[in-house]
């Protein structure tokens, strides 16, 4: 590849992006009181320089504050996998807020049971609690891991992500040593003193760290996402399950990301069986959740523990919060699960994911370029590298700033947004065809100029 001509060509596109969105660029310029001028940190981190200013959002398409319309595969970077403002959802909410009133009470809602028993039917664990974010959800499940096991320690794999959880910014180092992740914001202690970290699919290193007899719990998502889609390779997931029954480990699968995977996300899509799932963002329709299921196993022993005064799950425990399991949050949870993100529904998204992957890989092809694409149900993302890598730090060495932002302008500047953080597109209920296709030829088109 040219790189001089990529500069040249992501130095018009950035020109480009300027010249379309001056209304976003205005907003951003006058946040003097926003740290780093979003509501949130993240938030600033799109092509362009600045971030689109949102107006309004419907199903699998938003408006930014110049007017300009965008297919939106990015979807809140699976927030609103549910499409935004799913009719079901807003309906739910009105009549929480307007009919039955009490947002937030900390008193237990009908709809709680409801999405509990649903979210077991899905994926299997019997009993539920709830959040505010995935974040939560995993760390108040890793604190009841290390109490049901009396444990120190858990194991992650390299470029895992499972929010901002202070024990997962790790990797494996050369030497196989646990070293903190490059720009970790300081953290409270060395995480080598709370977790083992080794490369996703090393079967090997898996059995090593858990023979040491410390480790309370194996926290995975059952596909890397964050740094690219990363699949497990044939029997990782069995043996995973194995290697953790024999060291008395606990099996802690991460659905938030992977739940694109189908209604059961892929604990149920490839027959997984964890001893506790966390899940967040989607599960909502875009209004702040997160939840945790535990084996009986598992909750049986904690209860023991509670009963026997060895410890408090309610003040300094640190598991649970204000605002969890809040009434608000139940009833959108509830019409999603019920009316959004039915079964039908992950029928018609996977499939679309499938086009799109396709699409991406004939392109790719004929290009004669050394990327790779892969769908995970209805989620779908290519990388600067081929084959497909099969672990976090081989994904991560196929980075290329340059390329994710050219990529990111050349369908930004016309109307398609793909995940800001990485080359990913989620589908939604609302997602049709034509979006499909539509990102199909600008990817086409983006080639064309990248690779004349």
């Amino acid at each position: 590849m040219d790189r001089s001509h990529l500069t040249s060509l992501l130095t018009a596109e950035r020109n480009r992006y300027r010249e379309l969105h001056p209304g976003s660029l205005v907003q951003f310029a006058r946040a003097e009181h926003l740290f780093t001028g979003v509501p949130m940190t993240w938030m600033a981190n799109w092509a362009g320089g600045f971030p689109l200013a949102l107006a309004r959002a419907k199903g699998a398409r938003v408006t930014d504050v110049d007017g300009l319309e965008y297919v939106d595969f990015a979807l809140g970077d699976t927030g609103a996998m549910a499409g935004h403002s799913p009719d079901a959802v807003v309906a739910a909410i009105r009549h929480r807020v307007e009919t039955l009133g009490g947002i937030t009470a900390m008193l237990p809602s009908e709809d709680a049971e409801w999405v509990a028993a649903e979210l077991s039917r899905r994926f299997g664990l019997p009993e539920w609690s709830f959040a505010l974010s995935a974040t939560d959800a995993n760390r108040w499940a890793l604190r009841l891991a290390r109490l049901a096991t009396g444990r120190p320690k858990i194991l992650v794999f390299s470029y895992c992500y499972h929010g901002s959880v202070d024990e997962t910014f790790v990797l494996a180092g050369a030497d196989g040593a646990t070293v903190s992740r490059p720009g970790n914001v300081a953290p409270a202690v060395d995480p080598a003193s709370t977790t083992v970290a080794v490369e996703f699919n090393d079967l090997d290193a898996v059995a090593r760290a858990l023979a040491s007899g410390e480790i309370a719990a194996v926290l995975t998502e059952p596909a890397l996402t964050n740094i690219g889609i990363v699949l497990p390779e044939e029997g990782f997931h069995s043996a995973l399950r194995t290697l953790c029954d024999e060291s008395g480990t606990l099996l802690m699968i991460d659905e938030t990301h992977t739940f694109s995977a189908g209604p059961g996300g892929a604990t149920r899509a490839w027959d997984l069986s964890p001893d506790i799932v966390t899940i967040g963002k989607a599960i909502a329709g875009g209004i702040p959740i997160g939840a945790f299921g535990l084996s009986t196993r598992v909750s049986d022993t904690i209860l023991e523990l509670v009963e026997r005064h060895e410890a408090d799950i309610v003040d300094v425990g640190g598991v649970g919060g204000t605002l969890a399991g809040n009434a608000l949050s139940m009833a959108a949870a509830r019409a999603t699960l019920e009316s959004v993100l039915t079964d039908a529904a992950f029928t018609h998204m996977c499939a679309l994911a499938e086009r799109l992957t396709d699409q991406v890989a004939r392109a790719i092809d004929r290009h004669g370029l050394p990327w790779s694409v892969v769908c995970l149900g209805a989620r779908s993302e290519y990388r600067f590298c081929s084959p497909a890598p099969v672990n976090g730090t081989q994904s991560a060495r196929s980075e290329d700033p340059e390329l994710n932002e050219y990529l990111h302008l050349f369908m930004g500047n016309r109307g398609v947004l793909i995940t800001p953080f990485h080359n990913m597109a989620l589908m939604c209920p609302e997602t049709t065809t034509a979006d499909v296709d539509l990102h199909g030829d600008l990817f086409e088109r983006a080639l064309d100029q990248l690779v004349p």
